[in-house]
């Protein structure tokens, strides 16, 4: 049922109701008032034949028939339209329009008129104690209630027709103003069924009507429908993601499956292989094996940083994170000198599985390429504090990166000369220090030798970025922004 009629149901039933209530409260006053009119005429008309009344008595009780005649006579005159009758201790004097004698009126004078029956037909009555010095008796003054019902039945009867009349115009009035009342919420109605965000890219346009609940459920609307954009646009880069990994990760061990596989036909082929020989064989094998199981945890590390959802982000201490990753490289390259200088209580608003994947594959890459002419790797961690950022740096003593390489060595599976690794570990440090907005350079170390790698973030992140593609697209990165480059 349509919201129009529903409110000329709910008007066309209540506004009856209304009058019907307001009717009654009507009879009542108008009861009252013509009551209290009555009531008023009746104590004039009995205070004006009062002294009649007692004049007749004391005629009465003095036996005289021709005074008492002639007072009876006055007593009616003055009365005029009400019926009087006198209740002495001897006899009953009435006259004009009254109630049977066989009524039953109240035992006691009444001090206030009251309503007496006679049939059909009811009556007010006004009751006056009489006294004289040869007795006492009680004068009743009479006034017909007919003239006073007619006019509660005229009051009844336009009730009656007011309610009934009253129905169907206000239910159909009601129903009209609320039709164009909710003329906005049809168009608005009109204008979002043709809407498909699955098959169309259409959207919601509204325009503000002034009417402060259709504004509001345009906006909500509106709110919903990017909320499924979102959504549906992350659905999609997921399923972009999934495709992307499979295939990339199919690209990448190719090539390490290959020679395993070769190795093992060596194997297989020679049993009576020389000893020198088997243990060559065997030690490619181990290599090729730790590399795969390399490339498959960098590729999941880079297909969650692109799936990473805004919940996860929280206040995370650097300097802990700093001191945990450089107490695990310290433990996995034991001949390596590793120092750290950090300050304390460094925090940042991320990632915190992400901000300990930078660290870690920082240090990773210097302990790879960032060995002296001696063969030993020296490598510096510095955390500080630079106004509303948080900058980390890496330093090492290797061959450094040359400048026409610094744009390119954040992208995936780039390698350097004679690199044993997945290619993936700086593209996850690019990854991540765009997904916390901050900013990634690579320079020479301080003395001109070596490479320094510095990470710049922001201590309040905001929101995380639209569109991440590490695993998707070419991955190359913008090395002062730290942020993809489109591909081609």
């Amino acid at each position: 049922m349509r919201l129009s009629t529903r409110i000329g149901f709910a008007v066309g039933l209540t506004v009856p109701l209304l009058v019907l209530a307001s009717g009654w409260l009507l009879l009542q006053l108008v009861n009252r008032d013509l009551h209290s009119a009555e009531d008023d005429h009746l104590r004039a008309r009995a205070t004006a034949v009062t002294p009649d009344a007692r004049a007749l008595l004391r005629a009465s009780a003095g036996d005289r028939p021709k005074a008492a005649d002639t007072r009876e006579r006055q007593l009616f005159s003055a009365a005029l339209d009400v019926g009087v009758r006198i209740v002495g201790p001897d006899a009953t004097f009435s006259g004009g329009p009254q109630p049977d004698a066989s009524v039953r009126l109240p035992a006691r004078a009444a001090v206030t008129p009251v309503t007496v029956r006679d049939g059909g037909t009811s009556w007010r009555a006004l009751s006056r104690p009489i006294t004289t010095v040869r007795g006492s008796g009680t004068l009743w003054v009479f006034a017909p209630n007919a003239a006073d019902q007619a006019q509660l039945r005229l009051v009844r009867r336009r009730v009656v027709v007011t309610t009934l009349l009253a129905a169907p115009l206000s239910g159909l009035l009601a129903w009209g103003i609320a039709t164009g009342a909710t003329g906005p919420l049809r168009r608005l109605g009109r204008r979002t069924a043709g809407i498909d965000p699955r098959t169309s890219t259409t959207r919601l346009h509204h325009e503000r009507t002034g009417v402060t609940e259709v504004d509001d459920l345009a906006a909500t609307l509106q709110k919903a429908l990017a909320r499924y954009d979102e959504q549906a646009a992350r659905t999609a880069e997921a399923l972009d993601t999934a495709r992307s990994f499979a295939s990339a990760a199919a690209h990448e061990l190719r090539t390490p499956l290959m020679s395993m596989g070769t190795n093992l036909d060596i194997l297989a082929e020679h049993p009576g292989l020389a000893e020198p020989d088997r243990t060559e064989v065997l030690t490619d094998l181990s290599h090729e094996h730790a590399r795969l199981l390399g490339l498959l945890v960098m590729l999941r590390e880079l297909g969650r940083g692109d799936l990473v959802e805004a919940e996860a982000l929280r206040t995370v201490d650097l300097t802990e994170i700093a001191d945990a990753a450089v107490a695990e490289a310290r433990r996995r390259a034991p001949r390596a000198w590793i120092t750290v200088d950090a300050a304390p209580g460094l925090t940042v608003h991320g990632w915190e599985p992400g901000l300990r994947l930078l660290l870690d594959n920082l240090l990773a890459n210097a302990l790879a390429h960032g060995r002296d002419a001696d063969g030993r790797a020296t490598v510096a961690v510095g955390l500080r504090g630079a106004d509303d950022q948080v900058v980390i740096t890496v330093v090492d003593q290797g061959p450094g990166v040359p400048p026409e390489e610094r744009d390119r060595v954040f992208e995936r599976f780039r390698r350097g000369p004679g690199s044993t690794g997945s290619g993936l570990g700086l593209t996850l440090v690019a990854q991540q220090t765009a997904l916390h907005q901050g900013q990634v350079t690579v320079t020479d170390g301080p003395d001109g030798t070596g490479a320094r790698f510095e990470v710049r973030l922001p201590r309040t992140g905001g929101e995380l970025p639209l569109h991440r593609d590490w695993l998707i697209g070419t991955a190359g990165t913008n090395r002062s922004q730290g942020f993809p480059k489109e591909g081609p």
